[in-house]
């Protein structure tokens, strides 16, 4: 199959709108503290959705991860812990360092760890910038960063706007020192996804030398990277069940301060479904990366691009931008702008390789 970077623009857009509309069945979850709604939908982002789309898709998935060697399998999940930590501390960036300077050092490492890591550690970054489509794509990749400081900085007029103040966090939490270490460590930390799906490549070969379809070829990696990902989780929120002592919510007991005891089914089914869409972030990803030929390294700024492009939309549509000024939503449309723009442009990059 060749391939197509326009298709594969399109997959990864996909996948930034359910990484972005994750959270929304979440929000409707009641009495539950915020560790048990989280791991019960982690269990379906991380284990049962990855096994259940590649067992499908994939030939043989039992064979072939059960011949991939021992040390493929540790790197993979090493970098799929090593991201969970970065999401685990990126809620602690925004408390130090607010909105704005938060989300554009996290996010801007993120982006930039991600998507330089792999090829730099290869040793083709020169060999890519040295042709006509390399210099396109990096530039897409600037203008990705340009993109998320403009949102960010609108973020942060919106809060000024509605709290009367500047910060996200409360101003007496605000530690420059801290906060940019916290950054720096999530930025870093929460980029490792991409070295764990790039330090997969040889369980994709696999996946085609048993006859499976390129565009699924990335499905049987994502099972290993996620367990990663859900061992880091799963030891923060087991920690946070037995400090709280929330494990009956399980089983209908209500979370403290809730007025009413959970509707299990109904909470049990939003965790389902918010954990599924989280999933369906990776599953785009890997369709689109098949597309993007020798740049499939710039995959990662595109999904990041759409996460951040669809996560300000949905903010739109749940009227969380409606109390900010006109030149504040200006603003952020044009940081929207900017991001579908770098889209385009890595693209288009792609398109000339």
């Amino acid at each position: 199959m060749d391939a197509n970077p326009l298709l594969g623009v399109f997959f990864h857009w996909l996948g930034g709108l359910s990484s972005a509309s994750f959270y929304v069945p979440y929000k409707r979850i009641r009495a539950w503290s915020w560790e048990i709604f989280w791991i019960t939908g982690g269990i379906f982002s991380w284990l049962i959705a990855p096994w259940l789309f590649a067992s499908i898709q994939t030939h043989d998935l039992i064979g072939v991860l059960s011949r991939t060697p021992g040390d493929i399998w540790f790197w993979c999940w090493f970098w799929g812990a090593m991201w969970g930590l970065g999401g685990l501390t990126f809620g602690l960036t925004m408390r130090y360092l607010g909105l704005s300077l938060g989300m554009a050092v996290a996010l801007g490492l993120t982006t930039v760890i991600g998507t330089m890591g792999p090829p730099i550690f290869r040793g083709t970054l020169g060999e890519l910038f040295a042709t006509t489509s390399g210099q396109t794509v990096f530039l897409g990749i600037a203008i990705t960063l340009i993109g998320i400081v403009i949102v960010a900085q609108a973020g942060r007029r919106k809060e000024r706007e509605m709290a009367g103040e500047i910060a996200t966090a409360d101003t007496s939490e605000f530690n420059l020192r801290k906060g940019l270490a916290i950054a720096v460590f999530s930025g870093i930390m929460s980029g490792c996804f991409a070295w764990g799906l790039d330090a997969g490549q040889p369980i994709r070969e696999a996946a085609l030398a048993a006859g499976t379809d390129p565009l699924w070829q990335g499905l049987p990696v994502l099972c290993v990277v996620l367990l990663g990902g859900l061992t880091t989780n799963l030891i923060w929120c087991s920690i946070l069940i037995a400090r709280n002592r929330s494990v009956r919510q399980l089983a209908g007991e209500a979370a403290p301060g809730a007025t009413e005891k959970p509707p299990l089914a109904l909470n049990y089914g939003l965790a389902a479904l918010g954990g599924t869409l989280w999933y369906f972030q990776f599953f785009f990803y890997t369709m689109g990366e098949s597309q993007m030929g020798r740049f499939g390294f710039s995959s990662w700024t595109l999904h990041m691009a759409s996460i951040i492009l669809f996560s300000t939309l949905w903010g739109f549509a749940l009227k969380e931008w409606a109390p900010a000024g006109k030149r504040t939503r200006a603003l952020v449309w044009s940081g929207i702008a900017v991001l579908m723009l770098s889209t385009v442009v890595i693209g288009l990059g792609n398109s000339q390789a």
